[in-house]
């Protein structure tokens, strides 16, 4: 039986409450109850309390006194921030993999596979999956550079980026198609060398989302 107090109680509060949170089921403004997330996991509030300790200092909850905690909302100047990063990040990452006359077949081959569960979720209007695939595409991208500061700087941007990802890919289905496409061509100029074609296609991929914002 799973623990009701405890560290483990608070681990298994912050993982759900968080995961809702980039996933928007849980929206900027929303009102969250310690009472009731502890009610939904069957732990007391003691536990959740401290989870959301942990997401106030990640500037996702904003605690409010003797009611729980308001999601705080992604504003614009935020989502326009990540959006630099990953552009810078991925810019830089994907010089080096130039600089080493293209990906290795390990990184080519996970690119297309990739790809091919993209274009299944796209199919299927699957939001939930291809966020996950889109997140994996680029990281693998950036892996792909060999380089693990670079790695290690787009894997502290994750949860940010969940969260936009939610955002503007549920806007509109049609996005993932759009999307699906701009990895397709991305892929194909990283793998062939074309290095200013990559670097533009990344900045229209980027372009479509701050459009978006």
């Amino acid at each position: 039986m799973a623990s009701t107090t405890g560290p483990v109680a608070a681990e298994r509060a912050y993982a759900y409450t968080k995961e809702r949170i980039l996933a928007g089921t849980l929206a900027g403004g929303d009102l969250v109850s310690e009472g009731v997330i502890g009610g939904e996991l069957g732990i007391s509030r003691t536990p959740v309390h401290e989870a959301f300790l942990r997401l106030d200092s990640e500037q996702l909850l904003t605690l409010v006194s003797r009611k729980g905690a308001i999601v705080r909302p992604m504003t614009p100047t935020e989502a326009a921030d990540v959006l630099a990063m990953r552009h810078g990040v991925e810019t830089a990452a994907a010089g080096q993999v130039f600089t080493a006359g293209g990906p290795a077949p390990e990184f080519a081959d996970r690119l297309a596979d990739n790809l091919r569960r993209q274009q299944g979720f796209v199919d299927d209007g699957d939001v939930d999956g291809f966020v996950e695939a889109d997140d994996e595409f680029h990281a693998t991208m950036v892996s792909a550079s060999g380089n693990p500061i670079a790695a290690d700087f787009y894997d502290r941007l994750r949860s940010r980026q969940q969260r936009l990802r939610n955002l503007l890919l549920r806007i509109d289905v049609a996005n993932l198609a759009a999307s699906y496409a701009d990895h397709r061509v991305l892929a194909e100029r990283l793998t062939a060398g074309d290095r200013a074609g990559f670097d533009q296609m990344l900045a229209d991929h980027f372009g479509r989302y701050r459009g978006a914002i």
